[in-house]
């Protein structure tokens, strides 16, 4: 299930994108439409399928991370996004422009405005100084000195490379290095930025802090990213939505928690099952959404007593007449009320009780179920009342964690 919202402008459209490699294109496309397998197309055409009917759309201003082992196609479909790789057969659109139709000279205005690239080798020009790496894109577009440089420094600014500007690449780390690449990148202004394992040649230390900036310039800058990697926490820690590729053919499209939740197939599931799945999965995915609450005012002590009979709980989340959550009450608590006929349950509402936002991960939520009888309130940022995530479903999920965390979660339960 893709859960992203789709109300927003598609910026990037792709249709049965096929690549094959080989001279019997033709007979390899034929047979490939005929439900052959990738190997079976080798042997009979020497052809090699490099991306298979690939479908799918981006949304403008998303993160959007294509990965897969090596060989699966995803920095060949990356660079069908650009034509750097001719398509064999479907389209591409850009802002519902068909770029697999254009000429080379109206291809050539696309790359220049509204696609830049960065590359894993960072493409550094040995001679020539920070700023002028920074500047080529526009240099080669045809804009003035004075322009090209102002832009390059802004885009310099902007990746903290300020005061660099006169060195030159063998002078800087790789992470600065691969800084200076994004830079001419960010300096074209383009709409959409392509980057091709733009991180995988630096140490991790850096590659972090790089993955870090990105996000921070995103949230800032906001552009369309087309990231390519084969390393799958980078992708679940940079991504909107993750597609996962194997032989040139999609697998599966969606965010971190929909792969790990609903794997698509056999080879998704091997592929995430090392995941540490307690930072991915969120109160959204493991709350229950309609669970018997005891209303205030409208509910006094005999109904939230009826309500606790009913669905045999003995706790109960009490809400508002505009659904804003106010706390907890108990069994025991609203026996004691209803005997002294007190009108509503106002006097045993236990406030001082953990909510979360849907977001919220499960290793964020497991600390507060230690020393509670409740479940977890999961709310908006109004203080709406939207859902449960129960312990029992906390400790469920737990079991997919490592031996270490089932026992300590099973230590919580049995102290309760």
């Amino acid at each position: 299930m893709d859960t992203i919202d789709t109300n927003r402008k598609v910026k990037l459209k792709v249709e049965d994108l096929t690549i094959i490699f080989g001279k019997n294109k033709e007979k390899a496309l034929e047979l490939l439409d005929k439900g052959f397998s990738k190997k079976e197309i080798l042997e009979k055409t020497g052809c090699t399928v490099g991306i298979n009917k690939a479908s799918f759309e981006i949304y403008e201003g998303e993160f959007f991370v294509i990965m897969g082992l090596s060989g699966s196609g995803k920095s060949t479909l990356l660079r069908c996004l650009n034509r750097l790789n001719e398509p064999t057969a479907g389209k591409v659109y850009i802002n519902n422009d068909n770029i697999t139709d254009k000429n080379n000279k109206d291809l050539l205005e696309v790359r220049r405005t509204e696609m830049s690239m960065v590359f894993q080798k960072f493409g550094l020009l040995p001679h020539h100084t920070v700023l002028s790496n920074a500047a080529f894109g526009l240099e080669i577009r045809g804009e003035s000195k004075a322009i090209r440089e102002e832009k390059a420094q802004k885009a310099l600014d902007i990746v903290g490379l300020n005061g660099f500007e006169n060195q030159l690449p063998s002078q800087l780390s790789g992470g600065m290095q691969q800084r200076v690449g994004l830079a001419r990148a960010l300096a074209n202004d383009p709409e959409v930025l392509l980057m091709d394992e733009a991180f995988s040649a630096l140490d991790p230390l850096i590659k972090s802090e790089m993955q870090d900036q990105l996000l921070e310039l995103q949230e800032t800058l906001q552009k369309t990213i087309v990231f390519i990697t084969h390393d799958l926490d980078e992708a679940i820690k940079i991504g909107d939505r993750i597609v996962i590729m194997k032989d040139g053919v999609i697998e599966q499209i969606g965010t971190a928690e929909d792969i790990l939740t609903n794997p698509a197939s056999d080879y998704v599931k091997a592929f995430v099952e090392k995941v540490d799945r307690k930072t991915i999965i969120t109160a959204k995915s493991l709350m229950f959404d309609k669970p018997t609450v005891v209303r205030f005012r409208k509910d006094g002590p005999e109904g939230a007593l009826r309500k606790m009979r009913t669905t045999g709980l003995e706790n109960l989340p009490v809400v508002d007449f505009q659904n804003k959550f106010l706390g907890f009450v108990t069994l025991s608590d609203i026996v004691q009320i209803a005997k002294k006929k007190e009108p509503t349950v106002e006097s045993v509402i236990n406030s001082n009780v953990p909510s979360v936002y849907p977001e919220a991960t499960v290793e964020e939520m497991l600390p507060l179920i230690s020393g509670s009888k409740s479940a977890i309130a999961v709310v908006d940022e109004t203080n709406k009342f939207l859902g449960l995530v129960t312990q029992l479903s906390l400790i469920i999920e737990a079991t997919k964690f490592n031996e270490e965390e089932i026992i300590e979660l099973k230590e919580i339960a049995n102290n309760q």
